[in-house]
């Protein structure tokens, strides 16, 4: 399960992981979102969510505090990407211009790229407030679950390097 700010990485980590480790990839935006940008209802999010998470194994990114708690009752491993706001920023741009007009593959059907000052403010705010949730879920979070703090791009790619390491020598071993 992977958390953190809007251009923190999560989907982009979560492809990775979800390819690495042959597991399917969920993004909470293609749950919370209907086309045009229409938010399901609570009810709504949390039954696709409980669906979703019931599945036998995935890779489920995406915040949505209302349903943390069961994807990680449901999860073995919670990352948290507390990235700096000027480099999510600076994604989100690249973000909007890349895909402007256009609806992204983690995004719900019918959400097109578009630039929003409202969004932007809000990624700003969240070192105030969506951060503090992030750190208090992340310390509260169920003892089951192997926990990754990673407050740098390259603190991921040193996380990715390990999960291939530790995949190919599965592999290795298993072919013995």
């Amino acid at each position: 399960m992977i958390i953190g700010g809007a251009g923190s990485g999560k989907s982009t980590l979560a492809r990775e992981l979800g390819q690495m480790l042959d597991l399917p990839v969920i993004h909470i935006d293609t749950i919370y979102w209907q086309p045009g940008w229409v938010m399901r209802s609570l009810d709504e999010i949390a039954r696709l969510t409980k669906e979703a998470a019931d599945g036998e194994a995935w890779v489920f990114e995406g915040n949505h505090s209302h349903t943390m708690a069961y994807r990680a009752s449901r999860a073995d491993m919670l990352i948290f990407l507390d990235i700096s706001t000027s480099h999510r920023l600076w994604r989100i741009i690249w973000r909007i211009v890349k895909y402007h007009g256009r609806t992204r593959p983690d995004m719900g059907l019918d959400c097109p790229e578009r630039f929003d000052w409202d969004f932007i403010k809000w990624v700003v705010d969240y070192r105030k407030n969506g951060r503090i949730r992030a750190l208090k879920f992340m310390e509260e979070a169920p003892n089951h679950l192997i926990k990754r703090h990673l407050r740098e791009p390259r603190e991921v790619d040193a996380f990715l390097d390990s999960i291939r390491r530790e995949t190919k020598q599965k592999q290795t071993d298993h072919k013995k």
